[in-house]
């Protein structure tokens, strides 16, 4: 059975809550999960039974506890409790635990709503929890999710990319030649060349400073002579100098004579991180900004403020950091710290996973200078007044401290029922009080002094505004109070005023604000010309469905936009829908060819549109290591850089297959995570079968009995005919590099 109630934990353990340590006695206790998903009857129910059988010493655990995107839940032990702390934090608790010997094996049923069909869907963040409130983490293996078709898919619904359906696509992205010298991501705009052949460094080329008189941003690179000259704005050096080391190298290279002419069409070109639902570090963070500048993106916005996490120290309030950057098991009240989820040991001092961490402020100063020789303007974003939990707790925390409340964000009496697009029902900011703003103008000075000691000009801040779930204010009095003082007739109008005070804010400091689309969209006339001109940009990127026009629809409000459109550039998208692919899919698949065709034209088609660029976005709900996240990163993001940088077509399909290519070597020797995409299968007709590979020189194995090919596993050539026998399915898998790709699948029958 399933309880809901966090009042159902024990009193006395919520009082050990704040011990939380690693138990450094009793020997790790090991998780093995597994899943099946149940046929769907004829009333359409679809549902999964999950297993988890954990083994080793339990003696003395009162609880099993793990992490998953929050979905109905039910033990199939009927003595067994189930309890979500939070959305997507789960404890069992069952009576078995007070038998254990110290070598015990314990199994966990859940019947669960829903379909699997993805192991981002899968648990993590296991640990147990002991009767003194220690916590100890419990490693966690999974069985084979393709093993059977019941581990993705149920009798109606089968999203898997057979290997059928890869050979296709393999086949349409086979490069016909290879990529010239000059040929890179962004593609030049404009090569000439003068005849004959220079051997250069591109790391030793003369640099000079250049005013163009035409494009922004405008620079040109001629190699003639022996030399290569760079005539570029100073501010442009070290980008260009990191760009050109990177695609022709650092080392003598012949290279065609040439003058070329480049610029950026689009003065913003974006990618947002997410590093509040899952922790990066200030070292990844920095390997991020040298990934931008490989292809000219000159916009970091960086959101380190959720309703998960508050990332980012400000002095003057320790507590956003203390609280909000720490999560942990019995998170609440006194505890100082927020709840554990999506992954995490249970321990709030623990730095063995993405849970917890925080920029320092020399951390922030330090990225800015390091963006700044890249060229690249930060942008942070205060989350506000919706995604906000992390912020409202901690406040809630320094005002039991302090005994002054003048900085609460949420009244203790709001009685107001809402669902937020991520399953909670406190993480709204009050507009009716005076604490969001008194918080935003101390945060937004402190990232003004920051900006300053950086040397770095804060231009603008992102205010979030995305997401205020229906009904946040309906149990206000302070919200209702507000409303008849001012007039104001409907959420909406709440939330524009919460908007407003902010832009007045903003104005009085000398900034410009950006935010999502919801703070601009849908509002009179009468907002729209006070709050466009203080806009630095408004991020478009719920456009599917019924939401497609949202681009056009800002634009005729005079608002700048950044075109964000969650089905060509939230590269947190699953590459594809194989169930062992990392990342979410309520916006479809997105890969780096998805990216390339996000033509600007497409999405926003009003004549004369402020149009300020293209924005790529990756939360971190499935990135759990900078490993993932690089791999998000490449090779999608080169599809945005083309798209940002060039709006009008420029390489085709297996043009820029042949680019991604040459950028292997150049991500192995930096050390950079990326994608491998999947091996194709195509059977002859003759009882032979070929395999088709994405990349020369990958290595292909292949299995007949139902098992997924490992690294001694047969080898296959690619293109070879290979006879199959009476074999009722293959499996083939290709290993680049060291790198696997997900096992590719036919079934013979």
């Amino acid at each position: 059975m399933k309880k809901s109630l966090f009042a159902l934990l024990p009193a006395a353990l919520l009082a050990a809550a704040p011990a939380c340590t690693k138990s450094e006695a009793a020997p790790a206790t090991q998780v093995y999960w597994e899943v099946e998903n149940l046929p769907v009857d004829s009333t359409g129910v679809q549902q999964y039974r999950q297993k988890y059988t954990l083994t080793g010493d339990l003696r003395g655990v009162q609880r099993f506890c793990f992490n998953q995107f929050s979905r109905g839940m039910n033990l199939t032990e009927a003595s067994d409790t189930l309890i979500e702390i939070i959305p997507g934090y789960y404890a069992i608790g069952s009576p078995r635990f007070a038998n254990a010997t110290g070598t015990d094996t314990l199994v966990f049923e859940i019947v669960t709503s829903g379909l699997f069909s993805s192991m981002s869907y899968g648990p993590d963040g296991t640990h147990v929890v002991y009767n003194d409130g220690r916590t100890e983490a419990t490693p966690l293996t999974h069985a084979d999710i393709t093993a059977n078709k019941s581990g993705y898919s149920n009798n109606v619904t089968d999203k898997m990319p057979y290997g059928d359906v890869v050979f296709a696509i393999n086949e349409s992205i086979k490069p016909e030649a290879a990529a010239g010298p000059y040929d890179i991501v962004p593609k030049f705009k404009d090569v000439k060349l003068t005849g004959g052949e220079s051997t250069v460094n591109p790391a030793e080329a003369n640099y000079v400073a250049y005013d163009s008189e035409g494009f922004a941003d405008e620079y040109r690179i001629t190699v003639a002579d022996g030399k290569m000259t760079v005539e570029a704005p100073e501010r442009l050096w070290g980008q260009l100098r990191h760009r050109l080391t990177h695609f022709l190298g650092n080392q003598p290279v012949s290279l065609p004579n040439a003058v070329i002419t480049d610029w950026p069409s689009y003065p913003y070109r974006g990618l947002m991180i997410d590093i509040a639902r899952n922790y990066q570090t200030p070292e990844e963070m920095n390997r991020v900004l040298d990934i931008m500048a490989l292809y000219g993106l000159n916009v970091l916005h960086f959101h380190p403020i959720d309703d998960e996490a508050w990332r980012v120290e400000i002095q003057s309030l320790p507590e956003l950091t203390e609280v909000g950057s720490r999560r942990g098991y019995l998170p609440e009240g006194e505890n100082g710290y927020l709840p554990q989820i999506y992954t995490g040991d249970g321990n709030p001092n623990s730095t063995t996973s993405s849970a917890n961490g925080y920029f320092t402020r020399q951390d922030y100063i330090n990225m800015l200078r390091h963006a700044n020789e890249l060229g690249i303007t930060v942008l942070p974003e205060i989350e506000a007044p919706g995604h906000a939990r992390a912020a409202i707790k901690a406040m809630e925390v320094r005002a039991e401290r302090t005994g002054d409340s003048s900085l609460l964000l949420r009244e203790l009496d709001d009685t107001s029922e809402f669902t937020s697009a991520q399953a909670f029902h406190d993480n709204v900011m009050s507009p009716a009080l005076e604490g969001p703003y008194k918080l935003f103008d101390t945060v937004v000075d402190e990232f003004i002094a920051m900006h300053k000691e950086a040397g770095v000009p804060l231009e603008a801040i992102h205010i979030g505004g995305d997401e205020v779930a229906h009904g946040a204010w309906n149990g206000s009095p302070a919200v209702k109070k507000l409303m008849e003082e001012k007039g104001l007739t409907s959420e909406k109008e709440v939330h524009a005023y919460f908007v407003n005070r902010l832009r007045e804010m903003f104005d009085a400091k000398g900034l410009k604000f950006s935010g999502w689309q919801e703070i601009a969209l849908h509002h009179p006339d009468e907002y729209n010309k006070a709050v466009a001109p203080s806009t630095y940009s408004v991020n478009c990127w719920s456009t599917l469905g019924r939401n497609k026009t949202v681009p056009d629809e800002l634009a005729k409000a005079g608002y700048p936009i950044v075109l964000s459109n969650v089905e060509r550039f939230y590269l947190d998208m699953l590459y594809s829908y194989h169930p062992e692919e990392r990342g979410l899919s309520w916006g479809g698949t997105v890969d780096e060819f998805d990216a390339l065709g996000g033509y600007p034209a497409n999405l926003c088609t009003v004549k004369d549109a402020n149009v300020r660029g293209i924005q790529a976005q990756v939360w971190s709900e499935t990135q759990r290591s900078p490993q993932t996240l690089e791999t998000m990163l490449l090779p999608k993001l080169l599809g945005v850089a083309e798209r940002a940088w060039n709006p009008e077509e420029t390489y085709s399909v297996p043009e820029f297959q042949a680019l991604i290519i040459n950028e292997i070597p150049r991500w192995e020797g930096a050390g950079y995570s990326y994608h491998v995409r999947q091996p194709g299968i195509r059977l002859n007709g003759d009882g032979t079968f070929t395999a088709n590979s994405p990349y020369p020189g990958a290595t292909l194995r292949y299995t007949f009995d139902g098992t997924t090919p490992t690294e001694t596993s047969p080898v296959l050539n690619a293109d070879e005919a290979m006879p199959y026998g009476d074999a009722k399915q293959i499996r083939v898998k290709l290993w680049l590099n060291g790198k696997p790709s997900p096992v590719s699948i036919l079934y013979v029958d």
